[in-house]
């Protein structure tokens, strides 16, 4: 199963991931490359240090969104390595509806709250203000609506009295580096029944 995995940050959820693929965990899942619409994104060099290709997709650092030329670059490029999985490790681009249709059923997001609560930015800030007492994280797949898609798998994090804000984001990102690896290996699992 092939699988491209796009991020704009620190890279942490692609790490986990890389990490859970070298200890064989994730199945017959091949990691064919790494993708960013940000040039000096922490992701491409966490690629560069499993050896994985690492691309940046040159987009447009002030938009949400993703013009129809950035839209049919980033269709070529991620199409050179026939895909059955696409993964969304903290990519902060909204993704067109005709990308998600081409691709439909194979892209999954993880998104850093117990969906359909607190869909959209700042998932965690806004939980833990509200005093949720139960948070975590959710992978689901990616419709044209923003966090709505089918829910695969979700974590439940615990807040305690104790906790702040950063120490609720450091367990969600714990859990998330669980979650995402899992839910990879048993699609990689699904997808290997259907070949055979």
């Amino acid at each position: 199963m092939n699988c491209v995995i796009l991020g704009s940050g620190k890279g942490s959820n692609a790490e986990a991931i890389l990490k859970a693929w070298n200890q064989q965990f994730l199945g017959n899942t091949k990691i064919k490359a790494i993708l960013s619409d940000k040039p000096d994104a922490q992701i491409l060099k966490v690629a560069d240090s499993f050896g994985i290709p690492a691309r940046h997709i040159n987009m447009d650092q002030d938009s949400a969104y993703i013009s129809s030329e950035e839209s049919k670059t980033l269709f070529e490029i991620i199409n050179e390595y026939s895909p059955n999985l696409i993964v969304l490790a903290g990519f902060m681009k909204i993704l067109p509806v005709n990308f998600i249709y081409k691709f439909k059923g194979q892209i999954i997001n993880i998104h850093p709250s117990l969906l359909p609560s607190f869909k959209g930015l700042n998932a965690i800030k806004r939980a833990f203000d509200h005093g949720v007492k139960i948070t975590g994280c959710t992978v689901h797949m990616v419709t044209e609506k923003i966090d709505d898609g089918k829910i695969i798998a979700q974590a439940p994090v615990r807040v305690m009295e104790t906790d702040s804000l950063e120490s609720v984001t450091q367990k969600i990102q714990a859990a998330e580096h669980v979650l995402l690896p899992t839910v990879i290996a048993k699609i990689s699992q699904e997808y290997s029944h259907h070949t055979e």
